[in-house]
């Protein structure tokens, strides 16, 4: 019995959702061009050749279309592209459950996950290109009541301890945190330097127990209080890319950060004699890491460090400066199931960019049709009497057309007379040529 398959799109914004229905099952595949970055490792993975790179080195460099296409009739629904996704443009949904909550599919590994080193500070949730972190301390100065009058003190930090870390300047507003104006992904700190307004300072020294540099000093009057600041930080792994810039940045390494991809990125020289990268920015635009930079000399350069190895930058790259090789990806186990073939297969395509041609050695070919003859063309038999009349008649038109005084008042006649005298011929019929007489 043939199962009824309903299929259809619709766009809701940046998001592209595809829909296939079935008896009793809904699946949903949603894609937010938006998101995606064009990296090209779900056209490669795809079983059915149902996803096609779209116009990627126009849309780096400001094209609003989305890097992927999406063949809805070729879709199988199966949810690779959305397992290993690496910015997480694809979510798969089957009857509202997602698939990658499906251990029997195995999915790609990209995460930071936090050890007991951390305190935590504030350095990594600023620099992690898709808030993914989110640190929450219990305390602040204003809980342990306002600021005191009339104290007077002396308030100073040691720019040779302080690493930056922020923990001062969450918990007091008399400490402000100055951003860089340009970032450096070779120098992840987001910060300049710390500046304490003693305006907002009464003194009180808390700020000397939570700073784990030893980098404050107060004199004042102390406050007495019992200090219990507690900090929570958060990693949304449905975010985390695995860039690792969190742990780079970390001075206590308290992250341990899992890459999707292992492999190598390299900058062909002798392509980026054409490369402008204050005009293009190409590569910039795509990165999801946001790993590259302009180096002393005025060209491209990027942090291997920092890089995901997803391959959007090689791809909007338009003098094919870039190359990046992937030889490892991280992922969950493969179960034995019985499609676990499949999956094997469109994880080792990520490696090599294409998926293995399927054995077609056992396929029965239908027999071929047997073509019948044409049937020969009979031309149409021709009636002499009606093609001497014919003759007849034009000949009479032919004498007339070459007078040039009849062509003179004809072509400029009044279209509406010209129509009559047509009509009146019309009604007079032909008229057959004299006895005995045969046109030319």
């Amino acid at each position: 019995m043939t199962m009824n398959i309903e299929k259809d799109m619709e766009v809701d914004g940046s998001i592209i959702r595809s829909v296939q229905r079935s008896e009793g099952t809904t699946k949903i595949l949603d894609y937010d061009y938006k998101t995606c970055n064009g990296c090209g490792i779900c056209v490669a993975l795809c079983p059915t050749k149902a996803l096609q790179k779209g116009p990627l080195i126009e849309i780096a460099t400001g094209l609003d279309a989305p890097p992927v296409m999406i063949d809805l009739e070729a879709c199988a629904f199966c949810g690779m592209c959305a397992n290993f996704c690496p910015v997480n443009a694809y979510k798969f949904r089957i009857d509202d459950r997602d698939l990658k909550t499906d251990d029997r599919y195995p999915r790609l590994l990209k995460e930071a996950e936090v050890n007991e080193k951390c305190l935590p500070c504030s350095l990594c949730e600023p620099v992690c290109p898709v808030e993914a972190i989110t640190v929450v301390f219990n305390k602040t100065r204003e809980d342990f009541g306002p600021l005191r009058e009339g104290i007077e003190g002396k308030i100073n930090v040691d720019k040779e301890k302080c690493n930056l870390c922020g923990i001062c300047a969450r918990f007091c507003k008399a400490f402000l945190l100055i951003e860089k104006e340009t970032k450096d992904p070779r120098d992840l700190v987001p910060y300049e330097q710390l500046l304490v307004d003693e305006e907002l300072c009464d003194y009180c020294g808390l700020c000397v127990e939570i700073c784990p540099e030893d980098a404050i000093a107060v004199e004042g009057q102390p406050l007495e209080a019992k200090l219990d600041l507690k900090g929570e930080i958060d990693v949304d792994q449905k975010k985390c890319i695995g860039c690792g810039r969190c742990s780079l940045v970390c001075p206590y390494d308290a992250m341990k950060v899992t890459k999707p991809f292992e492999g190598e990125i390299l900058l062909v020289e002798k392509n980026l004699t054409k490369c402008d990268p204050l005009g293009c920015h190409a590569c910039f635009n795509v990165c999801p890491a946001d790993c590259w930079y302009v180096d002393e000399n005025g060209k491209i350069a990027v942090v291997p460090q920092q890089c995901i190895m997803c391959g959007a930058c090689a791809n909007a790259c338009h003098v094919f400066g870039i190359d990046v090789t992937r030889k490892k990806v991280s992922h969950t186990l493969i179960k034995e199931t019985p499609w676990a073939a499949e999956w094997k297969d469109a994880i080792e395509s990520i490696l090599t960019g294409a998926k293995r041609q399927f054995d077609i050695s056992g396929v029965v070919s239908p027999p071929a049709l047997e073509k019948l003859p044409l049937q020969p063309i009979k031309m149409p038999e021709r009636d002499p009497d009606l093609l001497n009349l014919i003759g007849y008649q034009v000949k009479d038109l032919e004498e007339i057309m070459h007078k040039p005084k009849v062509r003179y008042l004809w072509e400029r006649a009044p279209a509406e007379e010209a129509v009559k005298k047509i009509e009146t011929r019309i009604k007079k019929g032909p008229e057959a040529p004299p006895a005995g007489e045969k046109a030319s």
